[in-house]
């Protein structure tokens, strides 16, 4: 069985295109609209949303983690038991390292910022 013929972008827009009835001058030719295009209109740049409309995810920085599975799933599990996010006890841990190294906590840190 032999392979159907490849389409051209000049074929397919010649399919599509309706057929325009031949002039006795111009047997078999075909006219060709130009059609001018504009570029859309750009919206106006938007300013940087104050930080008390800011949603955490515009405001925060974000850091991949590698858990190995094992240590993944008993965090699952433990955020499944609590009914939380494992972002939360993410968050949980690390407050807890910076209270263990003597750091600020992390609501001490975010205290100057407006929510």
């Amino acid at each position: 069985m032999s392979k159907p013929p490849k389409l051209s972008l000049a074929a397919i827009v010649a399919a599509a295109t309706p057929q325009e009835r031949p002039s006795p001058g111009r047997a078999g030719l075909r006219s060709a609209e130009i059609v001018a295009l504009t570029p859309a209109a750009k919206a106006p740049p938007q300013a940087e949303a104050p930080r008390s409309s800011a949603t955490l995810k515009q405001r925060a920085r974000q850091m991949s983690v590698y858990l190995e599975p094992p240590v993944y799933d008993q965090l699952r599990d433990l955020a499944h038991a609590e009914r939380t996010k494992m972002h939360g006890l993410m968050l949980e841990a690390l407050d807890l390292l910076f209270k263990q190294r003597g750091s600020r906590s992390i609501a001490q840190l975010t205290d100057h910022l407006p929510r």
